[in-house]
Order: C-alpha cells, then sequence, then structure tokens
C-alpha cells in the first residue's frame, strides 16, 4: 500500500478514534431546596360532621387515584378519559412525534448509503467547437449501478447529544402526557361532584318550594279568615317564587356540568346523561389523603419531571454549540458497476469505486458560534429558572390545599352548628306566626337564614371534597419517575 493511498485510511482511522470524544459539559441535575416538611399537616381520618369516612388507602397514592372516594359512577367515568378525550390524544400524538424525532436524530449515527441505477444512450454532435472525435459517442449504451456512502464521524459528540437531547425532550413530552391526563382526571372528578352537590341542593331546593307552598296556603288561609294582612300572602308568595328561582338556576348548573363531563369523556352531551342522586344516597366521602415526604415531590409530579427532563434536553444543546468550534470529518465513497451494455454491465471489469474522507473547519464567521453558545447557555438557564419556580409552585399548591383542608373541617363544624340553629329558630318563628304572637315577616326573614345556611353546609361539602381532589392533583396522583419511558 502506497502512502498516497494509506493517507486516507489513516485520517479515518484518527477519526473513529476521536469520535469517543465530547465536548461540552456533562449534565447533571441542578439542585431544588425542599422543605423538611410540611408546615400544614395531613387532615385526620376522622371527620366531623355528617361525613362519610373513606375506606383505608394504601400508604402512597396509587394511579387510580379517584377510587378513594368511593364512588363507583365516578370509578367508571374517570375510565374512559385516558381512552376517549380528544385533547389527550394530541398530547400522546405529540409524543409520538417526539419519539419519532429520537429515531432521527439516532439514524445519524450510522452511514448513509443509497444508490441510482442508470441506462441510458448519447450520441454526440461532430459539430460541436473545439470537440475531440477522439471522444465521440456514437449512440452507444451506458448502463451503471452505483452505490453511494456518506457518513459524518461524530468526533466531538454533536450528534449523540443530539441523540441525548431528542431522548431528554421525548422523555418530557411523556411527563406532559401524564401531566394533561392527571388534570383532565381531576377536572372530571371536581365536575362531578360540582353536579352532585347540585343534585343535593336541588333536594334541597324541592323540599323548600314544597314547605314554602304549604306556608302560602297557610297565610291566604289566615288572611280568608281575617286572622292575616294580605301583605302576609304577599310575601310569602314573594319566598316562595324566589325559591324556584333558585331551584331553576341550579337546574342550568347542573346541566352545564352534565355537559362538561360528556366533552371530558369524549362524548357529545346531546349524548351523555347522569341520573339525579337518588333522594337519601350518601356522596360525601372524603378520603384520607397519603401524604410523602416534600423531597419525593420532586419524583412524583409530571410537570417537574418535564421541567427537568428540559433542562437535560437545553445542556447537550450546549455541547451542540460548542461543537461548531471543533473541524468536521465526513466520509464519502461511491461503488458499483458500469459497462456499455447488458452483457457486461455486473462484470468485474465493469466495476469503479473511489472513497475518502473530507475535514472541514470554519475559519471566520463573525460570532456566528460564539452566539450560538450563548443562547444554548441562556436557554439551559431559564429552564434551571423554570424548574426550580415549578418545584416551589408545586409546595405552594400542597400547601393551600392541606390547609383549605384543614380550615375547611374547622368551617364545617361551624356551619353545622349555624344550620341546626337556623332551623330551630324557624321552627320557633313559624309556630309563633301561627299563635298570633309574631309577625310573618319573622318567619320570612327566618326561612330565609335557613335556607342560606343548609345551601352553605353542601357549599363546603363541596369544597372539602374538591380540596380533596386538588390535594391529590399536587401530589402528582400516584405517578412517579420510574414511569418514563426508556426511549
Amino acid at each position: 500500500m502506497t502512502l498516497k493511498t494509506a493517507a486516507p485510511l489513516l485520517l479515518m482511522g484518527i477519526g473513529i478514534g476521536l469520535a469517543g470524544c465530547k465536548v461540552g459539559p456533562n449534565y447533571v441535575k441542578p439542585q431544588a431546596s425542599a422543605p423538611p416538611a410540611y408546615e400544614e399537616s395531613a387532615p385526620d381520618s376522622t371527620q366531623s360532621g355528617d361525613w362519610k369516612p373513606a375506606a383505608p388507602s394504601d400508604s402512597a397514592l396509587g394511579g387510580s387515584w379517584w377510587q378513594l372516594f368511593s364512588d363507583p359512577e365516578l370509578n367508571q367515568l374517570e375510565q374512559q378519559v385516558a381512552t376517549a378525550n380528544q385533547s389527550l390524544k394530541a398530547s400522546e400524538a405529540n409524543f409520538r412525534a417526539a419519539r419519532g424525532y429520537v429515531a432521527i436524530n439516532r439514524s445519524y449515527l450510522a452511514p448513509t448509503i443509497g444508490t441510482a441505477p442508470a441506462i441510458g444512450t448519447v450520441r454526440d454532435s461532430l459539430h460541436q467547437p473545439y470537440f475531440n472525435t477522439n471522444y465521440l459517442n456514437n449512440g452507444e449504451g451506458s448502463f451503471s449501478l452505483p452505490f453511494d456512502i456518506n457518513y459524518e464521524i461524530d468526533l466531538w459528540g454533536r450528534i449523540r447529544r443530539g441523540v441525548t437531547a431528542s431522548r431528554a425532550q421525548a422523555q418530557a413530552s411523556a411527563a406532559d402526557l401524564a401531566t394533561a391526563l392527571l388534570s383532565l382526571q381531576a377536572e372530571l372528578a371536581m365536575d362531578y361532584f360540582d353536579l352532585r352537590a347540585t343534585d343535593t341542593q336541588l333536594q334541597l331546593l324541592n323540599d323548600t318550594v314544597k314547605a314554602y307552598q304549604e306556608a302560602l296556603k297557610l297565610t291566604e288561609d289566615r288572611h280568608d279568615g281575617g286572622a292575616a294582612p294580605l301583605s302576609d300572602v304577599t310575601q310569602a308568595r314573594t319566598q316562595l317564587q324566589a325559591a324556584q328561582v333558585i331551584q331553576t338556576d341550579l337546574n342550568n348548573e347542573r346541566a352545564a356540568d352534565q355537559h362538561a363531563i360528556a366533552i371530558l369523556i369524549g362524548l357529545p352531551p346531546a349524548e351523555f346523561h347522569l341520573d339525579a342522586l337518588p333522594r337519601g344516597a350518601d356522596h360525601s366521602v372524603l378520603p384520607k389523603v397519603p401524604l410523602s415526604l416534600p423531597s419525593q415531590l420532586l419524583e412524583r409530579r409530571p410537570d417537574i419531571a418535564s421541567m427537568e427532563r428540559q433542562m437535560a434536553a437545553a445542556n447537550e444543546q450546549i455541547g451542540i454549540a460548542k461543537a461548531a468550534y471543533y473541524p468536521t470529518l465526513s466520509l464519502s465513497g461511491s461503488a458499483g458497476f458500469m459497462g456499455t451494455s447488458a452483457l457486461n454491465w455486473l462484470t468485474w471489469p465493469s466495476r469503479f469505486w473511489a472513497v475518502g474522507p473530507t475535514l472541514s473547519e470554519t475559519l471566520f464567521d463573525a460570532g456566528r458560534r460564539k452566539a450560538g453558545v450563548a443562547i444554548a447557555q441562556a436557554n439551559y438557564d431559564a429552564t434551571v429558572a423554570n424548574y426550580r419556580q415549578t418545584v416551589l409552585t408545586s409546595f405552594g399548591q400542597v400547601e393551600d390545599n392541606l390547609a383549605a383542608l384543614r380550615i375547611l373541617e374547622t368551617e364545617a363544624d361551624q356551619q353545622h352548628a349555624a344550620t341546626h340553629s337556623a332551623e330551630q329558630t324557624l321552627d320557633l318563628f313559624t309556630t309563633r306566626y301561627q299563635g298570633g304572637v309574631d309577625t310573618y315577616l319573622q318567619v320570612i326573614t327566618s326561612q330565609t337564614a335557613a335556607l342560606m345556611n343548609e345551601r352553605n353546609d353542601i357549599e363546603i361539602q363541596l369544597r372539602r371534597q374538591q380540596a380533596s381532589v386538588l390535594l391529590i392533583k399536587a401530589l402528582g396522583g400516584g405517578w412517579t419517575t420510574q414511569q418514563l419511558p426508556k426511549v
């Protein structure tokens, strides 16, 4: 082998030997401050008032966290979100696209091989200027079967970092998908509990309207007998009509909740219906939510995991930008067969080949590469800040809902007492009015106070259930980083 033919092979050997090098920083996960414990404690399993305690749960949230609420109808609806929700399908398609980019970037680690077979004939003109007749082609055939190869030797890790970056982006997309699923599941639970609270309020308003109708009949009878003025009748009628307005408005709220649930499970609202809550049915389950250490939250929230994976991808972009300072070594070659007829086309004498490396380097770019590195570093710094902010926001969401559950428990006890007092007051003034001791205005005032307090009872129950849902969501809903795909 001559020096002339050995030089390209020697250069390729050096390039392959250098292909294990990578420029740029290796990724180290930045630290995010986490308190040793939450300021607020987990809600006690002993519920106050008329709440129905949930069944004991495991020490950690599971993926089907909604089962903590012991509602078979909610369980059935939640299972449909993952398979039918269109927004979730869009997020899943984004993940599949991100996984496809991993395959594209990985393909650059291998050579590209192509071929372009051709058969043709050419007749040259004798009247071409400065034409050498020794090279005259009088319509002879041309048969070629070339194979071309192109391969960039990854000297400085640019391609490998591109693969790593795309893998991190795909994992971030998978975490985004988990975040979207958790958000939709929580939204469905919130809408469902709101609908059931509306059912309870409708039962209350149905009973209230019936009671007000009886009160109106009583005042009309007393007026007809001369024992009550006409103003008592008009006041009783006004009270009844006001309750009917609330009743109608609650039906509108229930319809809106039902439509929202239908859309979440991928159905047209016209094709979905939830029967009203049966009288006496109890849906007021408040589960004991398992609470982990704050440091574990970093591994259990998919939105935090997404930000962390985006940091890893941004770190690789710094190395890719720095690799632009160094030369690029590419290997290209061509080989195949070329003949003048089909008979001598694929014969050994018709073979041809050419191979050689190309080393390229940018000598001057007016600061373009320097700016590229600065941009990559700035983007990485932004992802670090976003990651740490997401962590802080997550701790705040957990604390907010722990505080809400603690405070609402006290508020529920206070409201139960207020409701009981309002109902006693109504009974007393109704009896006194019937005995002619008080005016009907006292009854009207007591009716209004009793209805307001009874509705507040239901509203606080709803808020406690929704705070439980939001706490579960803030804790990650049973998701862990172990569920990230190995792309």
